[in-house]
Protein backbone atom coordinates (compact mmCIF):
# COMPACT_ATOMS: atom_id res chain seq x y z
CA UNK A 1 0.00 0.00 0.00
CA UNK A 2 2.93 2.17 0.95
CA UNK A 3 4.70 1.86 -2.36
CA UNK A 4 1.40 2.47 -4.22
CA UNK A 5 0.92 6.11 -2.28
CA UNK A 6 4.27 6.30 -2.87
CA UNK A 7 4.36 5.66 -6.57
CA UNK A 8 1.31 7.69 -7.19
CA UNK A 9 2.69 10.80 -5.28
CA UNK A 10 5.59 10.15 -7.74
CA UNK A 11 3.50 10.41 -10.91
CA UNK A 12 1.20 13.52 -9.71
CA UNK A 13 4.50 15.56 -9.12
CA UNK A 14 6.22 14.15 -12.66
CA UNK A 15 2.85 15.43 -14.31
CA UNK A 16 2.51 18.54 -12.74
CA UNK A 17 6.10 19.71 -13.09
CA UNK A 18 6.42 20.87 -16.60
CA UNK A 19 9.37 20.08 -18.50
CA UNK A 20 11.93 22.88 -19.12
CA UNK A 21 11.33 25.17 -21.73
CA UNK A 22 14.05 25.28 -24.29
CA UNK A 23 15.89 28.55 -25.04
CA UNK A 24 14.47 30.23 -28.15
CA UNK A 25 17.30 32.02 -30.09
CA UNK A 26 17.10 34.53 -33.63
CA UNK A 27 20.18 34.08 -35.79
CA UNK A 28 20.64 36.74 -37.82
CA UNK A 29 23.13 34.17 -39.70
CA UNK A 30 23.84 31.08 -40.73
CA UNK A 31 27.48 30.92 -39.04
CA UNK A 32 25.92 32.54 -35.90
CA UNK A 33 23.43 29.75 -35.72
CA UNK A 34 25.61 26.80 -36.28
CA UNK A 35 27.64 28.12 -33.47
CA UNK A 36 24.93 28.67 -31.24
CA UNK A 37 24.09 25.02 -31.88
CA UNK A 38 27.68 24.10 -30.81
CA UNK A 39 27.86 25.74 -27.54
CA UNK A 40 24.33 24.82 -26.90
CA UNK A 41 23.11 21.56 -28.48
CA UNK A 42 19.64 20.23 -27.66
CA UNK A 43 18.76 23.15 -25.08
CA UNK A 44 17.93 25.61 -27.52
CA UNK A 45 15.85 25.91 -30.50
CA UNK A 46 17.48 28.09 -33.08
CA UNK A 47 15.25 30.24 -36.10
CA UNK A 48 18.08 31.48 -38.89
CA UNK A 49 16.68 34.26 -40.76
CA UNK A 50 18.89 33.91 -43.94
CA UNK A 51 21.16 31.96 -45.88
CA UNK A 52 24.55 31.40 -47.71
CA UNK A 53 22.52 32.47 -50.81
CA UNK A 54 20.76 35.52 -49.75
CA UNK A 55 22.54 38.88 -49.42
CA UNK A 56 22.25 39.51 -45.98
CA UNK A 57 22.43 43.02 -46.78
CA UNK A 58 18.93 43.14 -47.91
CA UNK A 59 16.66 41.13 -46.80
CA UNK A 60 12.64 41.58 -46.73
CA UNK A 61 11.12 41.76 -43.15
CA UNK A 62 8.77 39.05 -43.92
CA UNK A 63 5.29 38.04 -41.36
CA UNK A 64 7.26 35.03 -40.72
CA UNK A 65 10.56 36.28 -39.69
CA UNK A 66 8.53 38.49 -37.63
CA UNK A 67 6.65 35.57 -36.49
CA UNK A 68 10.20 33.73 -35.42
CA UNK A 69 11.35 37.28 -33.73
CA UNK A 70 8.02 37.89 -31.25
CA UNK A 71 8.68 34.68 -29.58
CA UNK A 72 12.79 34.76 -29.45
CA UNK A 73 14.39 34.79 -25.66
CA UNK A 74 17.69 35.63 -27.47
CA UNK A 75 18.50 37.26 -31.13
CA UNK A 76 22.01 36.93 -32.61
CA UNK A 77 23.37 39.05 -35.00
CA UNK A 78 26.34 40.41 -36.36
CA UNK A 79 25.72 43.97 -35.49
CA UNK A 80 27.92 46.82 -37.32
CA UNK A 81 24.86 47.63 -39.31
CA UNK A 82 24.74 44.76 -41.29
CA UNK A 83 21.43 43.89 -40.70
CA UNK A 84 20.41 47.96 -40.64
CA UNK A 85 17.75 48.00 -43.52
CA UNK A 86 15.50 44.93 -41.96
CA UNK A 87 16.52 44.15 -38.35
CA UNK A 88 14.95 47.01 -36.67
CA UNK A 89 11.97 46.47 -38.96
CA UNK A 90 12.10 43.01 -37.32
CA UNK A 91 12.41 43.80 -33.86
CA UNK A 92 9.64 46.79 -33.82
CA UNK A 93 7.01 45.20 -35.61
CA UNK A 94 7.56 42.00 -33.68
CA UNK A 95 7.06 43.82 -30.32
CA UNK A 96 9.08 41.87 -28.12
CA UNK A 97 10.18 43.40 -25.28
CA UNK A 98 12.72 40.87 -24.17
CA UNK A 99 15.22 40.99 -27.39
CA UNK A 100 15.49 44.97 -27.73
CA UNK A 101 18.19 45.36 -25.59
CA UNK A 102 20.16 44.08 -22.47
CA UNK A 103 20.52 40.34 -21.70
CA UNK A 104 18.06 39.36 -25.09
CA UNK A 105 20.12 41.34 -27.79
CA UNK A 106 23.65 40.07 -28.63
CA UNK A 107 25.78 41.46 -31.00
CA UNK A 108 28.60 39.23 -32.33
CA UNK A 109 30.68 42.48 -33.57
CA UNK A 110 30.45 44.16 -30.56
CA UNK A 111 32.32 41.42 -28.62
CA UNK A 112 35.54 42.28 -31.33
CA UNK A 113 37.56 44.82 -32.49
CA UNK A 114 36.48 45.28 -36.13
CA UNK A 115 38.43 46.11 -38.76
CA UNK A 116 38.28 49.23 -41.71
CA UNK A 117 36.28 51.60 -39.60
CA UNK A 118 36.01 55.23 -41.61
CA UNK A 119 37.55 58.13 -40.48
CA UNK A 120 34.54 60.04 -42.17
CA UNK A 121 31.54 59.22 -43.32
CA UNK A 122 30.97 59.85 -47.43
CA UNK A 123 27.97 58.32 -48.92
CA UNK A 124 29.92 58.78 -52.09
CA UNK A 125 31.96 56.07 -51.44
CA UNK A 126 29.38 53.38 -51.45
CA UNK A 127 27.91 51.31 -48.81
CA UNK A 128 30.14 51.99 -46.36
CA UNK A 129 29.74 50.44 -42.71
CA UNK A 130 30.20 53.30 -39.67
CA UNK A 131 31.52 50.13 -37.23
CA UNK A 132 33.71 49.11 -39.39
CA UNK A 133 33.69 45.86 -41.63
CA UNK A 134 30.87 43.40 -40.30
CA UNK A 135 31.88 40.23 -41.88
CA UNK A 136 33.87 38.94 -38.81
CA UNK A 137 32.81 35.40 -39.06
CA UNK A 138 35.64 34.98 -41.77
CA UNK A 139 38.64 34.96 -38.95
CA UNK A 140 38.69 32.13 -36.86
CA UNK A 141 40.11 33.89 -33.64
CA UNK A 142 37.03 36.61 -33.52
CA UNK A 143 35.02 33.82 -33.80
CA UNK A 144 36.14 32.13 -30.63
CA UNK A 145 35.92 35.72 -29.10
CA UNK A 146 32.40 35.56 -30.07
CA UNK A 147 32.19 31.98 -28.64
CA UNK A 148 32.96 32.80 -24.96
CA UNK A 149 31.01 35.90 -25.03
CA UNK A 150 27.75 34.36 -26.65
CA UNK A 151 28.30 30.99 -24.14
CA UNK A 152 28.43 33.94 -20.97
CA UNK A 153 25.13 35.24 -22.75
CA UNK A 154 23.39 31.57 -22.40
CA UNK A 155 24.19 31.19 -19.37
CA UNK A 156 23.01 34.17 -17.96
CA UNK A 157 19.21 33.54 -19.50
CA UNK A 158 19.53 30.17 -19.05
CA UNK A 159 21.13 29.87 -15.43
CA UNK A 160 20.03 26.21 -15.19
CA UNK A 161 22.02 24.57 -17.53
CA UNK A 162 25.07 27.00 -17.32
CA UNK A 163 27.18 24.29 -16.57
CA UNK A 164 25.94 22.65 -20.07
CA UNK A 165 26.95 25.41 -21.88
CA UNK A 166 30.81 26.12 -20.24
CA UNK A 167 31.22 22.25 -20.77
CA UNK A 168 30.23 23.06 -24.01
CA UNK A 169 32.49 26.09 -24.71
CA UNK A 170 35.38 23.94 -23.15
CA UNK A 171 34.65 21.27 -26.20
CA UNK A 172 34.36 23.50 -28.61
CA UNK A 173 37.41 25.97 -27.98
CA UNK A 174 39.98 22.88 -27.85
CA UNK A 175 38.46 21.65 -31.18
CA UNK A 176 38.30 24.96 -32.78
CA UNK A 177 41.65 26.09 -31.54
CA UNK A 178 43.23 22.77 -32.99
CA UNK A 179 41.44 23.13 -35.88
CA UNK A 180 43.20 26.58 -36.56
CA UNK A 181 46.48 25.52 -36.40
CA UNK A 182 45.61 22.59 -38.80
CA UNK A 183 44.14 25.54 -41.05
CA UNK A 184 47.16 27.91 -40.40
CA UNK A 185 50.04 24.83 -41.73
CA UNK A 186 47.41 24.00 -44.28
CA UNK A 187 47.33 27.34 -45.94
CA UNK A 188 51.24 28.54 -45.75
CA UNK A 189 51.52 28.41 -49.34
CA UNK A 190 48.79 31.01 -49.33
CA UNK A 191 50.57 33.80 -47.92
CA UNK A 192 51.60 36.77 -49.96
CA UNK A 193 48.94 35.58 -53.08
CA UNK A 194 47.21 38.36 -54.26
CA UNK A 195 43.56 37.82 -54.83
CA UNK A 196 40.77 40.06 -56.64
CA UNK A 197 37.29 40.25 -54.45
CA UNK A 198 33.93 40.97 -55.84
CA UNK A 199 32.64 42.88 -52.76
CA UNK A 200 34.64 43.71 -49.44
CA UNK A 201 33.52 40.68 -47.78
CA UNK A 202 37.21 39.04 -46.75
CA UNK A 203 39.34 41.35 -45.21
CA UNK A 204 39.36 39.18 -42.06
CA UNK A 205 40.47 35.89 -44.03
CA UNK A 206 43.32 38.19 -46.04
CA UNK A 207 44.40 39.27 -42.80
CA UNK A 208 44.91 36.15 -41.38
CA UNK A 209 45.82 34.02 -43.83
CA UNK A 210 48.49 36.91 -45.47
CA UNK A 211 46.46 37.15 -48.92
CA UNK A 212 46.60 40.54 -50.83
CA UNK A 213 43.66 41.99 -51.88
CA UNK A 214 44.67 44.12 -55.14
CA UNK A 215 41.51 45.23 -56.52
CA UNK A 216 37.33 44.73 -56.34
CA UNK A 217 35.08 44.08 -59.12
CA UNK A 218 32.65 46.54 -57.07
CA UNK A 219 34.41 49.72 -57.80
CA UNK A 220 32.83 50.72 -54.73
CA UNK A 221 31.42 48.73 -52.03
CA UNK A 222 27.63 48.01 -53.00
CA UNK A 223 27.90 49.45 -56.57
CA UNK A 224 27.95 46.86 -59.25
CA UNK A 225 30.23 46.50 -61.41
CA UNK A 226 30.26 48.43 -64.83
CA UNK A 227 31.47 47.27 -68.24
CA UNK A 228 34.52 50.08 -68.02
CA UNK A 229 35.71 49.39 -64.60
CA UNK A 230 36.03 45.63 -65.24
CA UNK A 231 38.02 46.05 -68.79
CA UNK A 232 40.59 48.48 -66.55
CA UNK A 233 40.98 44.89 -64.00
CA UNK A 234 41.95 42.67 -67.28
CA UNK A 235 45.69 44.74 -66.60
CA UNK A 236 45.22 44.26 -63.00
CA UNK A 237 44.79 40.66 -62.48
CA UNK A 238 47.28 39.80 -65.46
CA UNK A 239 50.48 41.91 -64.66
CA UNK A 240 50.40 40.89 -60.97
CA UNK A 241 49.97 36.93 -60.75
CA UNK A 242 46.58 36.76 -59.25
CA UNK A 243 45.59 33.48 -57.74
CA UNK A 244 41.91 34.23 -57.79
CA UNK A 245 38.63 36.25 -58.35
CA UNK A 246 36.27 35.65 -55.17
CA UNK A 247 32.88 36.19 -55.19
CA UNK A 248 30.50 34.76 -52.53
CA UNK A 249 28.12 32.42 -52.84
CA UNK A 250 24.88 34.76 -53.12
CA UNK A 251 26.67 36.62 -55.79
CA UNK A 252 26.08 36.80 -59.26
CA UNK A 253 29.00 35.21 -60.76
CA UNK A 254 29.09 36.93 -64.53
CA UNK A 255 31.34 39.45 -63.75
CA UNK A 256 33.91 37.27 -62.03
CA UNK A 257 33.52 34.84 -65.00
CA UNK A 258 33.78 37.55 -67.87
CA UNK A 259 36.99 38.61 -66.13
CA UNK A 260 38.48 35.03 -65.51
CA UNK A 261 38.08 34.24 -69.09
CA UNK A 262 40.18 37.01 -70.31
CA UNK A 263 43.11 36.81 -67.77
CA UNK A 264 43.15 32.79 -67.09
CA UNK A 265 42.71 34.03 -63.27
CA UNK A 266 40.49 31.28 -61.98
CA UNK A 267 36.81 32.44 -60.39
CA UNK A 268 36.52 31.24 -57.19
CA UNK A 269 33.39 30.77 -55.56
CA UNK A 270 33.75 30.77 -51.30
CA UNK A 271 30.99 29.50 -49.13
CA UNK A 272 31.54 32.88 -46.55
CA UNK A 273 29.09 31.05 -44.54
CA UNK A 274 27.66 27.88 -43.16
CA UNK A 275 25.92 26.42 -46.07
CA UNK A 276 27.46 28.41 -48.70
CA UNK A 277 28.43 24.87 -50.79
CA UNK A 278 27.78 21.24 -49.73
CA UNK A 279 31.00 21.18 -47.52
CA UNK A 280 30.80 23.86 -45.12
CA UNK A 281 27.85 21.98 -43.12
CA UNK A 282 28.99 23.52 -40.02
CA UNK A 283 31.66 26.13 -39.15
CA UNK A 284 34.47 23.87 -39.61
CA UNK A 285 33.42 22.30 -42.69
CA UNK A 286 33.32 26.67 -43.94
CA UNK A 287 36.83 26.92 -42.72
CA UNK A 288 38.10 23.54 -45.01
CA UNK A 289 35.63 24.39 -47.88
CA UNK A 290 37.45 28.32 -47.66
CA UNK A 291 41.09 27.20 -47.57
CA UNK A 292 40.36 23.88 -49.97
CA UNK A 293 39.22 25.97 -52.69
CA UNK A 294 42.04 28.94 -52.80
CA UNK A 295 44.44 26.05 -52.56
CA UNK A 296 43.07 24.65 -55.62
CA UNK A 297 43.06 27.80 -57.35
CA UNK A 298 46.97 27.88 -56.37
CA UNK A 299 47.17 24.95 -58.36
Amino acid sequence: MKTFFASTLFLVAFIATPAQAKLKVFACEPEWAALAQELASDKIEVDVATSALQDVHQIEAKPSLIAKVRRADLIVCTGADLEIGWLPQLVRQAGNPKIVSGLGNFLAASQVITLEKPTQLDRAAGDVHPQGNPHIQMDPYRVLTVAKALSARLSQLDSANAAIYQQRLADFSARWTAAIKRWEAKAAPLKGRKIIVQHASWIYLEKWLGLVQIDALEPKPGVPPTSAHLASLISVAKSNNTLAIVRAAYQDPKSSQWLSERTSVPSVMLPLTVGGDPQSKDLFGLFDSTIDKLLGAAK
